[in-house]
């Protein structure tokens, strides 16, 4: 009977012991995977951090390198050189200050027209039922798939004789009035819900609009509050994530935009502007100042116009960047919490 129970033990004790062990591999296969992945996904961000990345860091070395630097093959980031040439020479062909100025001014208004409109546009969208409505959305988002490029000639054509309702050849007998190289085209279409990228933000209210509860605008209708009213005094004000969102973007895209700059305010001082003509007059300003002007027939070193405009390029961007780094934190909540309620 001892025995037995002796056997038992033994068993017992040995199936205990086969259990740890098994879970003592089981957490050290755990571990294991997991710190394979960890790596995995650390190598994995930095590798696309570094691609990211990889280009502001050639920009700013190019930005402190000498003239003697360029055909150097030994230096690859680090610049043995160092100076700020490039940089006060960027400055003055670009015209950075005065331009900034303007740009910005011209942007921030393009900025809060465009998010007051869309947003007045999505919330009808979102809220007001009307006949056509789901065709004049589906025509909105429409706009987003159709480049601009698409639409350029009539734009062009009916800003270079704008005419409301046929009102100024009614009155006046002329065929419109002539907005090119002015603000005017851009006003009109950012205050009318028809500017750059203003299809993706009126979706992004809309979507927005729709997932707030119909409660809230029934206790204002209740109080006696109006669509206008309900609309600046109630929706509006919780709307901060779209708000957030659609204003970075605005600002983002109207400063880099290329197209509207070219089309309508060609003689207008604006940053895309200037970057558009940084080669040329970055090889005028070296030719005329950094070589004297001794051969005007002499042409400049391609390579050190290259840097300058590479130079110049970064500075035009550093607006962005320091913006970016004040608001990226609420920048991310913003499209967080707009995916999630729309």
């Amino acid at each position: 009977m001892q025995l037995t129970k002796r056997i038992t033990q033994l068993k017992d004790g040995l199936s205990s012991d086969t259990l740890l062990h098994s879970s003592q591999a089981h957490r050290v296969r755990t571990r294991a995977g997991e710190l394979v992945w960890s790596i995995f996904r650390y190598v994995l961000i930095i590798g696309i951090s570094f691609i990211i990345v990889y280009p502001l860091l050639l920009k700013l070395s190019v930005a402190f390198k000498s003239r003697d630097d360029i055909f150097d093959p030994t230096i690859f980031i680090v610049p043995k050189h160092f100076t700020f040439s490039n940089i006060e020479i960027a400055l003055k062909v670009l015209k950075f200050f005065p331009t900034l100025w303007d740009t910005l001014l011209f942007v921030v208004s393009m900025m809060v027209l465009t998010t007051a409109s869309c947003a007045l546009a999505g919330y009808g969208f979102a809220r007001f039922s009307f006949p056509g409505r789901n065709l004049l959305f589906g025509l909105v988002v429409l706009t987003i798939l159709v480049p601009a490029e698409t639409l350029m000639v009539p734009t062009y054509l009916h800003f270079r004789s704008f005419d409301f309702l046929n009102l100024v050849t009614l009155i006046t007998g002329k065929d419109g009035i002539n907005l090119m190289n002015s603000y005017w085209p851009s006003t009109i279409l950012s205050a009318t819900a028809n500017g750059l990228k203003a299809g993706l933000f009126i979706y992004i209210f809309r979507q927005f609009f729709r997932g707030m509860p119909a409660e809230i605008e029934e206790a204002a209708l209740i109080d006696g509050a109006g669509g206008i009213a309900t609309f600046f005094r109630i929706m509006l004000p919780n709307a901060v994530p779209p708000l957030i969102t659609v204003m970075l973007f605005a600002f983002v895209w109207q400063y880099n935009d290329t197209f509207y700059n070219s089309m309508f305010m060609s003689d207008m001082h604006l940053m895309p502007s200037q970057i558009a003509a940084l080669p040329g007059n970055a090889g005028v300003y070296i030719s005329t100042v950094i070589y004297g002007g001794a051969d005007p027939n002499a042409k400049p070193d391609p390579n050190y116009v290259a840097m300058i405009v590479d130079t110049g390029l970064l500075i035009a961007i550093s607006p962005l960047i320091v913006m970016y780094l004040f608001v990226q934190r609420y920048f991310v909540e913003s499209v967080e919490r707009t995916g999630v309620v729309g």
